[in-house]
């Protein structure tokens, strides 16, 4: 009998909770504001370039000085930290933009 193919048990929690966050993330990631226009589709879309440059250079760094059941670890934050640097990053540009708009009124 091939062990790959047996029933087990396990408390599903976690995984709920992962696929939540994932969908949670990108609906929140996602989601179109109030006054879209090309400006914050470019800061859209920048954020999520960035944030996949910091994601892998992370990755980089783990695979060069993380090992055993620790890199398995980051690999599973790794999995959600894609959507949360964009989420910084495109929102904290998004601020910074509308505080240096109403600066200039």
């Amino acid at each position: 009998k091939n062990a790959a193919f047996e029933w087990s048990t396990n408390n599903i929690a976690d995984e709920i909770a992962s696929i939540l966050l994932i969908i949670g993330g990108i609906l929140v990631s996602f989601s179109k504001t109030k006054d879209e226009d090309e400006y914050i589709s470019t800061i859209r879309i920048e954020s999520l370039i960035w944030a996949v440059y910091v994601n892998y250079a992370i990755l980089i760094l783990t695979i060069i000085f993380v090992f055993d059941m620790s890199f398995f670890s980051v690999l599973i934050y790794n999995m959600f930290t894609v959507l949360l640097f964009f989420m910084l990053r495109f929102h904290y540009v998004l601020y910074k933009s509308k505080k240096a708009i109403n600066y200039e009124e």
